[in-house]
């Protein structure tokens, strides 16, 4: 018991920078993906497009986001350490994090004038 004690205080750096991580600058993140061109593929509001897959609001964990950005599939180019930092990929994620959810078809007015009659 008297090792608890240790182990809680040897741990709590360790969930205070998880959790720092995980929080991002959304502002720093916005200035990124237009900068690193994200936008290009992956739309302004990470809408997706031809080239690239919807990425706003994502549901992916920033771990994710990070793995993938690293080793993507298909034709997304990789993104070192050396390109991206983890911090400028973790801003990205706030960003990303921080986008409104996308509207369904019958959210969106004009589309509903278009309904079959």
């Amino acid at each position: 018991m008297k090792y608890a004690g240790l182990f809680f205080v040897l741990l709590l750096p360790v969930a205070a920078s998880a959790q720092s991580a995980a929080t991002g600058n959304v502002d720093n993140g916005k200035k990124l993906f237009l900068r690193e061109g994200c936008w290009e593929c992956h739309g302004y509001a990470g809408q997706g497009g031809r080239d690239g897959a919807r990425i706003g609001a994502t549901s992916l964990t920033l771990q994710g986001v990070i793995r993938y950005v690293r080793k993507p599939a298909g034709a997304m180019p990789a993104f070192s350490e050396k390109n991206l930092s983890d911090a400028d990929l973790t801003d990205i994620y706030a960003y990303l994090k921080s986008l409104p959810p996308v509207k369904t078809a019958k959210d969106v007015p004009l589309l509903n004038q278009f309904k079959n009659e």
